[in-house]
């Protein structure tokens, strides 16, 4: 007797079966939710249950610190891009004699440092929030050395200028202390 051949075995794939992937993901007891209403994606995070005792531990005003610097920025941004003019003489206390294309490109780079703050203020990651307050720094040392620059080769110091450098040293050291305190180890109990 002449065996016949066998039909090629049609392999089933599961990966791309819906229907078996859903009751692979219910036998296993992942995918739905637990008692507390988390959904957990995998067996591992069902095992190791809850982050929350991982999270970051912040400084007291951390998140406050980020939304004030979030609308400063928003706002300061907005103001360079509607009324750059008007602006350049509250701080210089003189007219600005050129384009006023500058004042507007830096109220773009406001907008999207103002971006990266309201990402900050979102987010849980410790990472994200430092690089938040470091670029919020770099900002306000660049501020503060490219104004004291032009004041001097202005010759002169208006009071505005001068409340402004103060302000910028001011919001320095406040960011810095907040960078610091995020970046510190927690003390082991």
């Amino acid at each position: 007797m002449a065996s016949k051949p066998h039909p090629p075995l049609m392999k089933k794939h599961s990966q791309t079966d819906l229907i078996s992937r859903l009751k692979s993901r219910k036998i296993l007891g992942v995918g739905g939710e637990d008692d507390d209403g988390e959904v957990h994606r995998s067996k591992i995070s069902q095992m190791l249950g809850n982050e929350m005792k991982f999270a970051v531990r912040e400084p007291i005003g951390l998140r406050v610190w980020i939304l004030l610097s979030a609308v400063g920025f928003t706002v300061m941004a907005l103001m360079a891009l509607v009324f750059p003019n008007q602006l350049y003489e509250l701080v210089f206390e003189e007219e600005l004699s050129t384009t006023s294309i500058s004042v507007r490109l830096y109220g773009g780079a406001l907008l999207s440092l103002a971006l990266i703050m309201w990402n900050g203020l979102y987010t849980a990651e410790k990472i994200i929030i430092q690089w938040t307050l470091l670029s919020e720094a770099c900002y306000f040392a660049v501020q503060f050395l490219v104004t004291s620059v032009t004041l001097i080769e202005m010759g002169t110091l208006p009071n505005p200028a001068m409340l402004l450098l103060l302000s910028r040293v001011l919001f320095l050291v406040v960011t810095m202390a907040y960078y610091y305190h995020l970046g510190r180890k927690p003390k082991k109990i």
